[in-house]
């Protein structure tokens, strides 16, 4: 298993900055909606 976690991970090197910079651009649209709400 560790085997197959290092190989994924040397395979989409390229594309895991992204897919983490799109994760932390979700997690900020939710916390906004959430808190939209108490400011109207």
């Amino acid at each position: 298993m560790l085997t197959e976690l290092r190989s994924v991970l040397t395979r989409c090197r390229a594309t895991l900055w992204q897919d983490a910079a799109g994760a932390a651009a979700l997690m900020v649209l939710l916390v906004a909606g959430l808190h939209l709400p108490g400011l109207v």
